[in-house]
């Protein structure tokens, strides 16, 4: 396979592709790109002091952007009958490597959470890399869901429940969160019964409730949300810091690199809360922009979804589209302090390997889905021609015979 091939940027090939695949292709890398240049700004003061280098965030995530073009274009590239048909293998697999950062000595620590693991000086998060494939799964089992014996069924609802609890052990109580509501959604949208759907609702709030009353870290950012002033200095520092980033931009921005609350007032800036140094930089004017970037990513998106062939495509386009748009949105909730303040990254901005490769192949998933339903249109409408051609062969023959 060509080297040019594998990043499908000046790929001639895709010129055949559905209006709405190539759109959500050249969206995925204009959000890409934006997200690279806005890293730069956000990275570049805190990575020249700490580490001696301004491009050192930048550089590196640029190396995890070829390797997930490269995941990208495979699954682009990939029938979804044989991505669904070793689904179940990737999501068990990328489950051991997550059961592995519990082992007291094997996971990587950072800022109190372990949800790394260092393949020599490469760290790896599974539960980042899972989403895709959960996805997947996920549209497997509920997409087929009337056609699934009890033992089946209640097997992958096991191993969903051991992929949550998992991920909430290490602690990540926002990811947890993030893929059960994904999973709930697209129950829902496959139309599973909403006797299964209230009862599953109620047991994750309720271990929400439980985990945030356990774990002290979790219970004090719930109410530095509810009044970050209250302490401004500590539980809300994140918050206020973020918000008066966000004031800062007033309606244009301070302008691109200028933001002020980047330079060590601001925690974080180059991951959890990049969008605040977005909002400072390209003010109202640009935060508007950016929401519409979104809403055309989530529309066509949605189109897609529309137009799958079938129920289980159908799915995966609205998984893709929930842990790329949806997470966008929650990102930005937390960061104008509409949401507790929680540690999701932001798709294609934040910095961080594993999260930029989880978006990318999502990315890919939703744009294979709308290549297979254009391309499966054509092949209907070849195989009713060349019935047609058929049909008016054998009545020809049948009239010379006569």
């Amino acid at each position: 396979m060509a080297l040019r091939n594998l990043i499908l940027l000046f790929n001639p090939s895709t010129t055949d592709w559905a209006v709405s695949a190539r759109l959500l292709k050249w969206l995925t890398f204009l959000w890409l790109l934006i997200g690279i240049v806005i890293l730069f700004s956000a990275s570049y003061a805190i990575a020249d002091v700490e580490l001696g280098d301004g491009t050192y965030y930048v550089k590196r995530q640029l190396m995890w952007v070829v390797l997930g073009l490269v995941g990208f274009n495979l699954l682009v590239r990939s029938p979804l009958r044989y991505l669904l048909k070793i689904s179940h293998w990737l999501v068990l697999g990328l489950l051991v490597l997550l059961l592995l950062t519990l082992i007291p000595g094997v996971g990587t620590t950072v800022n109190g959470a372990t949800r790394w693991l260092s393949f020599g000086s490469v760290p790896l998060q599974p539960s980042e890399l899972m989403k895709p494939f959960l996805v997947l799964q996920a549209a497997r089992v509920f997409g087929q869901w009337d056609r699934l014996q009890w033992r089946i069924r209640f097997t992958w609802l096991g191993i969903f429940m051991v992929v949550l609890v998992g991920i909430l052990l290490q602690p990540n109580l926002s990811t947890t969160a993030l893929c059960g509501m994904t999973l709930w959604l697209v129950a829902l949208a496959a139309g599973l019964p909403f006797s299964y759907l209230g009862g599953t609702a109620f047991g994750g709030v309720l271990l929400a409730v439980l985990s945030i009353s356990i774990k002290d870290y979790q219970r004090r950012r719930v109410m530095s949300f509810l009044n970050p002033w209250a302490d401004p200095m500590r539980d809300g520092y994140q918050l206020v810091q973020s918000l008066l980033a966000i004031g800062s931009g007033g309606t244009w921005g301070s302008g691109f690199g200028l933001s002020q609350q980047k330079l060590f007032y601001l925690p974080i800036q180059h991951t959890d809360f990049i969008f605040s140094v977005f909002a400072e930089e390209f003010g109202f004017a640009g935060s508007i922009a950016l929401m519409l970037l979104l809403m055309t990513y989530m529309t066509l998106a949605v189109i897609v979804a529309i137009k799958a062939r079938n129920r289980v495509y159908q799915l995966i386009a609205i998984g893709a589209m929930l842990f790329i748009v949806g997470q966008s949105l929650l990102n930005i909730g937390v960061a104008s302090g509409a949401l507790p303040t929680t540690g999701l990254p932001f798709p294609f901005f934040s910095y961080g390997g594993s999260s930029m490769i989880s978006s990318l192949c999502s990315a890919g998933l939703l744009i294979r889905v709308a290549r297979e339903s254009s391309e499966a249109k054509v092949v209907s409408i070849q195989s009713r021609r060349q019935s047609i051609a058929e049909r008016r062969q054998r009545r020809h023959k049948v009239k010379a015979k006569r």
